[in-house]
């Protein structure tokens, strides 16, 4: 029986794939597309980077629905259900959203009103996002069950690459789309939005085919009926987080009035309302920890302050690593940062694909440590691995067109990073401290410098952030025990990071005395956090006997 299992769904793997990397390529797609609206819809900086609230807040969204549901039920509702059918019933969800976008468009460019047509398309990337949501809840665990389960792991390594590649080639895909090559691209910023449709008529034809081979594919079940965890005080603080959520949403309403009778109140309106959510949403978490430490009863997994702090830490991570990127077209774009004129969105594509490929090239040298090398190959490889990645970012621009002599210099970047990879000694708090000083370091060379220097230092976020995930992951969920399963799933829901800290550092930007640059200094804070969590945990498990350098960490 096992022998046939791996006999059929071993070419479902490779399905499962292609999902993976349509997270990665739309997700990094975003950081094209957001320099595009701002100017195609007259945009503030904050504005523009909703679409990033809209897309990972349906993350959020979509992982609080399932946890809520699955209380109410009982029962864990996808494990109910099944892997299969989660996958399923995300990428129907994510062709909804698709045919919307396409909509959304249309109807945007026979719209006189340009704001409302904007909120039409943040609709649409919702309901996308809400697809992906369970899509990528369903698929990490099923890549596990489709063969050899001591590969597993070997396997996500793998549907992580892929993923990374998709984040390095979407920016550089939306690009020609809307502009063309490198070599014909228009610099105008009246460029035809509804060219965006083919990009999503391709994605609606693949989630199809790929729930169509889905359905039909004979891949192992795997359900249970055991009891939902039931943590009520948990499920509280979840309440009052999604609370905070609804009050930001309320003052991107407020601002969207405000804006449409006349005023243009995009920072003084909805950059409060999202620092008053933030900070909120921080104190309920480490209220949290606080009423656990006194009595543990009813907070399942938050019982544990590892998993509290890793919360944050997820929150912090994923904010940062989408605010750099997604405010880095607004930071070319800006006159005497880069270029004396600033770049035009048609020139941006390069360095954001540069960033995106940074993660690629940490996560590729990452994975090394998965494979059952000698001490000695996994050292050479670790040195040869992120100049092969890097030479595919390279490649991949080159294919477009783009004059790749200009990204030469980041190749001394990655000595950095091999540096950071020997010394962390594959121990995710090391390597997790390690890596936040660079970034913090990085982040401060770019404020203070212009030019290839600065956009550099801040493409190299990239790199530092590269290898965070699984540090922060299995730091936070050690020795939770049988509330593993229940601390994993809040820490996805903490992927709300990516939707709220982006829009917070587009809000200082558009207050003239800060600027698109000096707004680099979130990005700063964020990594001091998670420099602050990789000490911090490190005493906690060890005060729980736990030995929290055991677990090797790899590429996300």
């Amino acid at each position: 029986m096992a022998q046939q299992t791996k006999q059929s769904t071993h070419p479902s793997f490779f399905v499962l794939i292609l999902v993976f990397f349509f997270w990665g390529f739309v997700a990094a797609s975003n950081s094209i597309f957001i320099p595009f609206c701002k100017a195609h819809f007259h945009l503030g900086q904050l504005e523009s980077q909703l679409i990033d609230f809209s897309f990972y807040g349906a993350y959020f969204i979509g992982s609080l629905l399932l946890y809520l549901f699955s209380a109410l039920r009982g029962v864990d509702i996808l494990n109910k259900i099944g892997y299969q059918k989660g996958i399923i019933y995300g990428l129907l969800i994510s062709v909804v959203g698709a045919v919307a976008l396409i909509a959304a468009v249309n109807i945007g460019n026979n719209m006189a009103d340009a704001t409302m047509a904007f909120y039409l398309i943040l609709g649409a990337f919702f309901i996308v996002a809400l697809g992906f949501s369970l899509q990528q809840t369903a698929a990490n665990p099923f890549a596990i069950l489709l063969g050899d389960p001591a590969k597993g792991t070997h396997r996500l390594n793998l549907a992580g690459g892929v993923n990374s590649f998709g984040t390095t080639i979407g920016p550089l895909v939306v690009s020609i789309l809307l502009f063309g090559s490198a070599k014909d691209a228009s610099a105008s910023a009246d460029t035809d939005i509804s060219k965006i449709n083919t990009l999503y008529i391709l994605l609606i034809v693949l989630f199809l085919v790929a729930a169509v081979i889905f359905w039909f594919s004979k891949m192992p079940k795997e359900t249970s009926d055991e009891p939902f965890e039931q943590s009520a005080k948990a499920s509280r603080s979840l309440s009052g987080i999604t609370a905070m959520f609804v009050l930001i949403l309320v003052g991107i309403i407020l601002n969207a009035i405000k804006t449409n009778i006349g005023f243009s109140a995009t920072a003084e309106v909805g950059l409060p309302f999202f620092l008053v959510g933030i900070i909120g949403i921080f104190g309920i978490l480490f209220n949290a920890r606080q009423s656990a430490r006194k009595d543990g009863n009813g907070w399942g997994a938050m019982k544990y302050p590892q998993l509290i702090l890793g919360m944050i830490a997820i929150f912090v991570y994923v904010g940062v690593e989408v605010t750099i990127a997604s405010n880095m077209g607004a930071l070319l774009k800006h006159p005497g940062f880069f270029t004396a004129e600033g770049l035009a969105e048609s020139q941006i594509d390069p360095y954001v694909s540069l960033f995106w490929g940074s993660m690629m090239v940490g996560r590729w040298t990452g994975a090394i440590t998965v494979f059952n090398l000698s001490d000695r190959s996994r050292k050479i490889l670790s040195v040869i691995v992120p100049f092969i990645a890097y030479g595919v970012v390279l490649g991949a621009n080159h294919l477009k067109g783009t004059d790749v002599s200009v990204l030469y210099p980041y190749a001394g970047v990655l000595v950095i990073q091999i540096i950071g990879f020997f010394a962390g000694q594959e121990k995710p708090a090391k390597t997790l401290m390690i890596f936040a000083l660079f970034g913090i370091l990085a982040m401060i060379i770019g404020l203070c410098t212009t030019g290839s220097t600065a956009i550099f230092a801040f493409i190299s976020g990239g790199l530092f952030c590269s290898v965070m995930w699984s540090c922060i992951f299995a730091l936070s969920i050690a020795g939770l025990g049988k509330y593993t399963s229940q601390g994993s799933s809040f820490l996805i829901l903490m992927i709300l990071g990516g939707s709220l800290i982006p829009p917070v550092q587009g809000g200082l930007a558009d207050i003239p005395s800060i600027g698109i640059h000096y707004s680099y200094i979130i990005p700063v804070i964020c990594f001091a956090y998670l420099a602050f969590f990789a000490f911090r945990v490190k005493n906690i498990l060890k005060s729980q006997g736990i030995d929290y350098e055991s677990a090797i960490s790899g590429g996300h």
